[in-house]
């Protein structure tokens, strides 16, 4: 039994040391809280551009100018996380920052051997070097490491310090981070890696310049090797496995990161600066393709010359791919330059416009003849492209000819304040000189607009009418929906697909199932070619960014081949184009009413107009806008009776573009309605006046 002199002294050293810890420990606590590692809540990395589907479009380098891109632990392959932790710190789950039992090994060797023969830095150390570089190998400079190591353990998950290592460690020249390492080695994301790139990206970090495989490919082989025999030992591979990647070469050579759609990223930068990562909807597959196309059609061109392109979903308004310029580095077509919100003048590609106004009002259908002679509008005298005319041709034959004087014609007759206000319905203002009105030059290119411009209304053609506004996710905010988005009718847009789709394809062009137009604007300045399917829509713009003429540019001979190929290696499947709606027909000439047998009007008709005395007609019932109760969905749907005013006889009514019964003197009519919904009822009189209403039966 112990005396009390004993046991007090016991009490008192006990005391002691329990104070003494409590103050080491409070010591330690407080220098962790005054001197804490230097662990910022997120780290410096490459922003990035990413496609609709998560993949890299593009990166930027970090202000240091290394290629550092995050990464999480579900972006990389889990084997590369296992044989990293069984090759640097198989303990790694373990311990608390510091693996006692590494560190003893390692003293014992270098004591036995008096040299370092295997290290004892676990994964915190590691990247508590990489955190604070040591400009110095000491003692001092590994205590400091060691205690750094069990800050970070407190501050960190076991998670977190993994997807810290696999950001920061280095992996040669401005190289840091797996993800980075493998997309310039292996052209691939680290999500899935084979045993042998697994191996390589394990080895790197410890010596990183002299391993490099695209400097050093033997001495990063040698290095890959080891590794492997050491996942042999660990139990991770087994010598078959670890012998069949052994076989594979290391990469040699040095790949550069993705730099698709440098034009968007920069738009996508520039509007929210402060992100790290920014989404487009571009499909990555599309955009290469596109850029391809473009490059390859931009040296076939010429000198000087550029590619733009647009191809967007007609349904949604999303860009699926865009091409700014043909090359964004090639100062010798301005490749900086994004040549899809430059406004040109767009040559002949409004016409589909003008002619499907002049469908949606009765003025004409596909088998109508018109003039296709010299003509003088009030002073502005168009000619063709080739200088030549036709004579007498179908309506049909003169948009797929893309005859000039046709088209002034009708846009003569629908009115260009009337197509201009169709255009601002879908979204886009066309770009007059100041203080001018819309005047018929726009029909040929007379106007300012851009390649977006031009895709957005051509995807009112591919939507049954309703343009959709485009984005392609570089807006700082997604755009609001078209407050009304109708450019035109469904049926007329059936119409001029129906024409459009029935264009020939330029010579050697891949087959696909398209409605497309061409434009040359005045001077050889600029090709346009567009086109669309059932679902998307593509255009291509081709000309030199500075506005010179090129002599022989055409949008049929230089843009149309463009169009037919990038469709082609775009990737997207080809979409019928829509059936016809109901009341859409391609009417034969035979059956044709007198007033849509030809195309004229009163001022080519002097005499027929001069003995005119009543009034144009004006359909006074149903009233255009109005709502009628029919009960079209039922069987015993009523008809609908239909009067004018004014006009003179013999009249031929027309519904949705398909004429109803014969020439009628009357000034009454009845028209049974097909089915419900949106309707166009037309009157035309003898002297070919014509007047219209929509409205929408019940």
């Amino acid at each position: 039994m112990l005396s009390a002199k004993t046991t007090r002294r016991i009490i008192l050293w006990a005391t002691g040391a329990a104070s003494l810890t409590a103050l080491a420990v409070g010591g330690m606590f407080a220098l962790d809280r005054a001197f804490p590692p230097p662990l910022p809540e997120k780290l410096t990395v490459s922003t990035e551009v990413l496609d609709r589907d998560g993949q890299l479009l593009r990166a930027y380098a970090t202000p240091s100018g290394h290629w550092r891109l995050s990464v999480g632990l579900d972006q990389v392959d889990p084997q590369l996380v296992k044989m990293l932790v069984a090759y640097e710190d198989k303990r790694f789950w373990d311990h608390d920052g510091v693996d006692m039992l590494a560190l003893g090994r390692a003293a014992q060797q270098f004591v036995t051997n008096g040299r370092i023969v295997s290290g004892g830095s676990t994964l915190s150390m590691q990247l508590a070097r990489l955190i604070e570089p040591r400009t110095e190998r000491s003692f001092t400079s590994k205590l400091r490491q060691l205690a750094r190591a069990v800050q970070i353990e407190r501050r960190l998950s076991k998670q977190d310090i993994l997807e810290r290592y696999l950001t920061l460690a280095p992996y040669g020249g401005n190289l840091e981070g797996a993800r980075a390492a493998s997309l310039a080695y292996f052209g691939k994301e680290p999500k899935r890696l084979t045993v042998s790139e697994a191996a390589l990206l394990v080895a790197l970090p410890q010596l990183p310049e002299r391993r490099r495989p695209d400097r050093n490919p033997a001495n990063a082989q040698a290095a890959r090797d080891r590794v492997l025999g050491r996942m042999v030992t660990a139990g991770l591979l087994n010598e078959t496995e670890a012998a069949r990647a052994a076989l594979d070469d290391v990469a040699s050579i040095r790949l550069a990161l993705p730099t698709l759609a440098p034009h968007a990223s920069d738009t996508a930068l520039r509007s929210q600066p402060g992100l790290v990562s920014h989404q487009l909807t571009l499909r990555k597959s599309v955009q290469k393709g596109l850029e391809a196309v473009a490059r390859e059609a931009a040296t076939r061109l010429g000198p000087r010359i550029s590619v733009a392109m647009v191809l967007a979903d007609a349904m949604t308004g999303e860009i699926l791919g865009e091409v700014g310029s043909a090359s964004y580095l090639d100062a010798s077509r301005s490749g900086w330059i994004d040549m899809t919100r430059t406004v040109r003048s767009p040559g002949s590609t409004l016409k589909p416009f003008i002619y499907g106004l002049a469908f949606e009002q009765g003025l004409v259908a596909q088998e109508t003849m018109i003039e296709d002679r010299p003509a003088d509008f009030g002073g502005y005298r168009p000619k063709n492209f080739d200088m030549s005319y036709q004579g007498d041709v179908s309506v049909r034959q003169a948009l797929q000819l893309s005859l000039n004087v046709p088209a002034i014609r009708l846009l003569d007759a629908v009115g260009p304040q009337r197509l201009t206000a169709r255009f601002r319905q879908g979204g886009v203002v066309p770009q007059l000189p100041a203080n001018e009105v819309p005047g018929l030059a726009i029909g040929l290119g007379g106007v300012g607009v851009t390649l977006r411009d031009l895709v957005q209304l051509y995807t009112g053609l591919a939507n049954g009418g309703r343009a959709k506004a485009l984005r392609d996710g570089a807006e700082p905010a997604t755009p609001a929906p078209l407050a009304n988005g109708t450019i035109l009718e469904e049926q007329a847009t059936w119409q001029i697909a129906d024409i459009l789709s029935g264009v020939k394809p330029p010579e050697g062009a891949a087959k696909r199932a398209i409605a497309y137009k061409t434009g040359t604007s005045y001077g050889y300045r600029d090709a346009w070619s567009i086109g669309y399917d059932g679902r998307y829509v593509l255009g291509v713009w081709a000309g030199r960014p500075d506005a010179g003429a090129v002599p022989g540019l055409s949008g049929y001979v230089s843009a149309a081949p463009i169009l037919f190929e990038a469709f082609a290696r775009s990737g997207l499947p080809s979409m019928p184009l829509p059936r016809p709606p109901a009341g859409s027909l391609r009417t034969a000439r035979a059956d044709l009413p007198v007033t849509l047998e030809r195309f004229s009007t009163a001022s080519e008709l002097p005499t027929v107009a001069a003995a005119i005395t009543e009034p144009a007609p004006q359909i006074v019932f149903p009233p255009d806008g109005a709502r009628v109760e029919l009960g079209a969905s039922s069987a015993a749907a009523s008809p609908l009776v239909l009067k004018l005013q004014g006009g003179r006889a013999p009249f031929r009514w027309l519904a949705n573009g398909k004429p109803l019964n014969a020439l009628a003197r009357r000034r009454e009519a009845t028209w049974q309605p097909d089915g419900t919904g949106f309707s166009t009822l037309t009157v035309i009189d003898a002297a070919g006046r014509a007047a219209s209403v929509r409205v929408f039966v019940e």
